[in-house]
């Protein structure tokens, strides 16, 4: 019988599904959407029993019948989603309220700055490797257990999407080391454990789910996960990761050196590293095998900024053709956007600023600018954060000798080559770009010895490279001190009245 894998991912806005074969086939592929859920600024959520389990399971359900192989034929499951994120469950797994979500969500700054001052900014970059910001699990649970008591108290555990998953499927509630660094400060990567003393005012450490890594096999598919997938009962599942560690895996970052640069609704990027390192402006974690780091960073918008750009500037364009004609426009302006400089800061910023009152700015504007320039405007300012990301990983030693790049922003030229001409840096383009889905159906591979890490490049191959165009080096070279300068110049317009600045990493 042929051998295959499949590959769930659940991200902000789509849950995407495929069924790989042995060699790296897709056989079968399937999408569903969803939306953000926005209560209030600041807030950002999803409905985990609709958009996580009832996607996941209406995916399954629909690849098992076409990808042309029976049920049993599928070898073994991986599922990532959206991280890091914070859902409270009962002892059944059902959720008690809507999943709050990754860094775009700044509820708990807070929590953040009081946690910080409680244990100390350098205490928690040498125990954790990471400051507290809005990409932290802990101070958004310790936000609950203030804000919404009775739910905290009421909840049997606190987990990912992930790890609601794969619990779903297998009854087993389990964490890969990957993504139990972003619960931080409750995770200690020196232990690959959790730290007792940190969980303490937080949550007890039997609220938090079990540690696997992220290949390792957390259960079988039960009888009643069968009846609603179509999956075999039996079929083993493995722990999973964060959407953004399995779409770096599916564009061959398998080796110290490597980076993904991911286009998806932020920008996400993974350096995966040979020794452990840590910097306040960055986030670091175990990578998803034993003996290998990663320092990650990551936008707040960019695939999320397009998507608002669409729909408050192009509602003359109809919605399918809408983004191929905004890329067109965008090429028709020069690089630099006829002087125009975006601050992409619409959802604050992630890395490396971690400034959750960060705002957007589009500056620059005149009579003779066109809806091409702006669009241009946002996809450079965009490019320029990836630029002062990298200049970030340079500081301390760390700048990547490849850079992978993956996500629907790569099928956008203009953006693509933005971010090459702004960086100075080539992007290497694989076959197969559909991202986590793909690269959880390889991680299944590897969970049940049919793949090892580095048969990545076989199963997706290089098939391109983004390079820089150096004669465009100077313009960008302006345009990012400019956009350096802005946000220098006017962060303390952008705070509350009432609020000093201070940014998020203590």
């Amino acid at each position: 019988m042929s051998r295959a894998y499949l590959g769930i991912d659940v991200g902000t806005y789509q849950t995407k599904g495929v069924v790989v074969s042995g060699t790296g086939e897709v056989l079968a592929a399937t999408n569903r959407s969803h939306r953000m859920i926005v209560p209030q600024p600041g807030w950002a959520e999803h409905d985990a029993e609709r958009d996580w389990w009832g996607e996941f399971a209406s995916i399954a359900r629909q690849l098992v019948t076409e990808c042309g192989l029976p049920a049993e034929a599928i070898r073994a499951v991986g599922a990532s989603g959206i991280g890091p994120c914070m859902l409270p469950v009962d002892a059944d797994n059902r959720p008690l309220m809507n999943a709050v979500l990754y860094g775009v969500d700044t509820r708990a700054h807070e929590e953040i700055a009081e946690l910080t001052d409680r244990i100390g900014a350098d205490t928690l970059l040498q125990r954790t490797g990471n400051p507290l910001t809005s990409q932290s699990v802990g101070p958004k649970i310790l936000w609950l257990k203030r804000h919404r008591p009775e739910i905290y108290r009421d909840a049997a555990a606190f987990v990912n999407s992930t790890t609601f998953l794969v619990e779903r499927l297998t009854g087993q509630r389990v964490l890969d080391h990957y993504s139990a660094a972003s619960f931080q400060p409750l995770y200690d990567p020196a232990r690959h454990d959790w730290a007792d003393d940190l969980c303490a005012g937080i949550v007890e450490r039997e609220r938090l789910p079990e540690l696997l890594w992220t290949s390792e096999i957390a259960g079988t598919v039960t009888a009643q996960a069968a009846a609603e997938t179509g999956l075999a009962p039996g079929t083993p599942v493995i722990a999973g990761t964060i959407d953004a560690a399995a779409e770096a895996v599916s564009v061959g970052v398998a080796r110290p050196g490597q980076m993904m640069l991911m286009y998806g609704s932020t920008i996400f990027m993974i350096l995966v590293t040979a020794d452990p390192a840590r910097d306040r402006r960055l986030w670091s974690a175990p990578w998803l095998f034993p003996g290998q780091y990663a320092l990650m960073s990551g936008l707040a918008t960019s695939g999320t900024l397009t998507q608002w750009f669409r729909e408050q500037f192009a509602r003359d364009l109809a919605k399918d053709g809408a983004m191929g004609r905004l890329a067109e426009e965008a090429a028709a302006s020069p690089p630099g956007a006829n002087g125009l400089i975006v601050l992409p800061y619409f959802s604050g910023e992630r890395t490396p600023l971690h400034d959750p009152h960060a705002k957007g700015m589009i500056f620059g504007l005149d009579l003779t600018h066109s809806r091409g320039d702006v669009y241009r405007g946002v996809l450079e300012g965009i490019a320029y954060g990836v630029r002062h990301v990298l200049e970030t990983y340079e500081d301390i030693g760390n700048r990547p000798d490849e850079i992978c790049a993956v996500g629907g922003g790569t099928n956008n030229e203009v953006w693509s080559q933005a971010v090459s001409d702004a960086s100075g840096e080539a992007q290497v383009l694989r076959r197969e770009t559909i991202g986590a889905s793909f690269g959880n159906a390889f991680l299944a591979a590897v969970g049940v010895g049919d793949a090892a890490p580095a048969d990545i490049d076989s199963w997706n191959p290089v098939v391109g490279r983004v390079e820089p165009r150096a004669a465009h080096a100077g313009t960008y070279d302006r345009g990012f001190g400019t956009y350096r300068e802005l946000y220098e110049r006017t962060r303390d317009l952008m705070r509350p009245p009432a609020e000093p600045y201070r940014d998020g990493i203590g």
